[in-house]
């Protein structure tokens, strides 16, 4: 459930299409997902799950598999 949660994350912060496949996506893998939008993401994330991410995790946060880990340490069961 969670899981599905932050993926609908990533496709709206992405501007993606709703039946997009993001468990493979990467930082700047596609166009859309650049500095900015990044940014975006993780205050969506932050939103969605009611958590502050760390600076540190910012900067790791470079795929979609990365930020399932993340948000994992922050208490959401994403599995």
């Amino acid at each position: 459930m969670e899981l599905d949660r932050l993926r609908g994350v990533f496709r709206t912060a992405l501007e993606l299409p709703a039946d997009a496949d993001v468990d493979t996506l990467e930082y700047r893998g596609i166009e859309k997902w650049d500095s900015l939008a990044h940014m975006s993401l993780i205050a969506a994330i932050e939103d969605e799950f009611d958590i502050m991410i760390d600076t540190d995790d910012v900067i790791d946060m470079s795929s979609f598999a990365k930020a399932r880990e993340i948000v994992g340490k922050y208490g959401v069961a994403v599995a």
